[in-house]
């Protein structure tokens, strides 16, 4: 059980939600100030102002006022007619992380809902009751609405969720659990569907996938490096210091750790004609490491979201119930925005390091497509065909999403951030990202042991009887799509970058 206190949850610790499935509850010290809240909401609703998503309708229909023995059907209907998400449904982990974040947003006691909301959302994590949540819906703003609801329409019983593997109606995965819906009091509904946690869970999602690949691109970079007997010489420390980016500091000094001790780096220190290794080897500090940059500046904006309390209105220190406008979620697609273009060129230095080692124009000396018997055998050469399908696809999929928008709800919503699909592209992005570096991983390899009976640095060596592991020397050719499946898991799982030590965090 992981217990989250309102405003100062780490990156990871969400990522640690996130990949172990790990239940979480709200630190016990923020349950008076959600019942403050609550108190102050129930007050108002009984009283003649109007307060807005309180006693009074929602978007354009704000003008209309509510009666108070109207309140629980108010709510209850706002959450049925919000389901409205479309698509395939979000895999368990991230909707469970989306849950979480909400209990962090909740749990700021700015929100107006009472301990038993906060209460049965940490009992469905508890006891492994997760909503079916339809990928697409969201523009990210009014916030997450459509996603968000059909969260919520599990608490009231309604919508759908899995339950010990079996796909329910939401009443039937609750009792199953031991758990009962809650009937939503006055402003419950809004605060549950008024927020950026869908976008935020999927953009975190992607965050720390990014930060796997990176990892491992280190490492591969290493092993791409050593395969085409690259120098070390633009590796050196003062280089890098004389520019000061840290991103780049810190790759630069990651790769000098894993190439040190190898043999071959050191069998061509002397004699070697060559002048200058390509950009792809030379420049991987200065571009892997902006990477870095970017998918660290993306996690700072992250992770001030995920504490923040983004539903509307809010329920202030001094009593106060005012609208604002927290729910758009700008922030989280500047960061997705930023995450894609990270995702994109890691991926593309990395696919011309593949290319640069299945050719004999330019591998210096390894035979064709890697392969022992070129000719008869094509080796890895439609391996690096998919290499480059994939980052194309990756460069498409950057284009920015937090520069569109489009006016909703009669106008009022009229302008918008597209968080969501922003977040969202990066699952098939990362996705694509570990393809890449799978095979690189695997070229390398292939590379490395052609250069016997000289060995690679132990770091590095660790790396390769990983990959070995799970993935044979290329011979003769073979069905090689289960091969590729098998270095992207390794990418993903991180077992590359933890087999060489390497550990750069987000």
């Amino acid at each position: 059980m992981l217990t989250l206190i309102p405003g100062q949850a780490s990156l990871a610790q969400l990522e640690s939600l996130w990949r172990e499935g790990l239940p979480a509850r709200l630190d016990p010290a923020a349950h008076a100030g959600v019942a403050r809240s609550a108190a102050r909401v129930a007050a108002a609703a009984q009283g003649a102002a109007g307060v807005y998503g309180v006693n009074t309708g929602f978007g354009k229909l704000a003008s209309v006022r509510i009666a108070p023995e109207d309140t629980a059907t108010l709510q209850r209907n706002l959450i049925l007619s919000h389901c409205c998400g479309v698509g395939l449904g979000l895999e368990p982990a991230a909707v469970r992380l989306m849950m979480a974040l909400k209990l962090l947003s909740l749990g700021r006691g700015a929100s107006g809902v009472r301990p038993v909301i906060v209460a049965l959302i940490e009992g469905m994590l508890d006891r492994g009751v997760t909503p079916v949540i339809p990928e697409q819906g969201s523009v990210g703003a009014s916030g997450d609405l459509a996603p968000l609801a059909h969260m919520a329409a599990v608490m009231i019983g309604h919508g759908e969720a899995v339950h010990g593997g079996a796909r329910l109606p939401g009443a039937e995965a609750l009792a199953r659990a031991g758990l009962v819906p809650v009937t939503l009091g006055a402003k419950e509904g809004l605060a549950l569907i008024n927020g950026t946690q869908f976008s935020t869970a999927l953009a975190l999602v992607g965050l720390f996938r990014a930060m796997a690949c990176l990892n491992a691109a280190v490492v591969t970079g290493a092993m791409s490096t050593d395969a085409i007997m690259g120098s070390t010489a633009p590796l050196r420390a003062e280089i890098h210091a004389l520019r000061g980016h840290a991103g780049q500091i810190e790759v630069a000094a990651a790769m000098r750790g894993l190439l040190e001790g190898s043999a071959i780096r050191e069998s061509h220190r002397e004699g070697d004609a060559r002048v200058q290794d390509p950009y792809c080897i030379r420049c991987q500090p200065q571009v892997t490491g902006a990477c870095l940059d970017l998918l660290r500046q993306a996690g700072r904006t992250l992770l001030i979201e995920a504490n923040a309390v983004t539903d509307n209105p809010l329920v202030l220190s001094d009593g106060a119930i005012v609208s604002g406008g927290n729910f758009h979620a700008e922030p989280v697609a500047f960061a997705a925005d930023q995450i894609a273009l990270a995702v994109a060129e890691i991926g593309a230095i990395a696919q011309r390091r593949v290319a640069l080692m299945v050719d004999p124009g330019l591998n210096f000396n390894l035979p064709p497509f890697l392969s022992p018997e070129p000719g008869l055998n094509s080796g890895l050469m439609i391996a690096e065909v998919t290499t480059a399908a994939l980052m194309s696809e990756n460069k498409h999929l950057a284009n920015p999403c937090s520069t569109d928008s489009t006016p909703t709800s009669a106008n009022q919503e009229d302008h918008v951030s597209m968080s969501a699909h922003g977040a969202r592209r990066l699952g098939p992005m990362t996705r694509n990202l570990a393809a890449i570096v799978g095979v690189e991983a695997i070229a390398a390899g292939q590379g490395i042991g052609f250069r016997a009976p000289l060995l690679t640095s132990a770091p590095l060596q660790a790396a390769l009887a990983a990959l070995r592991a799970r993935v044979a020397p290329m011979g003769q050719d073979r069905y090689l799509a289960p091969d590729l499946e098998a270095a992207r898991e390794l990418v993903e799982m991180g077992a590359l970058a933890r087999a060489a030590g390497v550990e750069i965090a987000p």
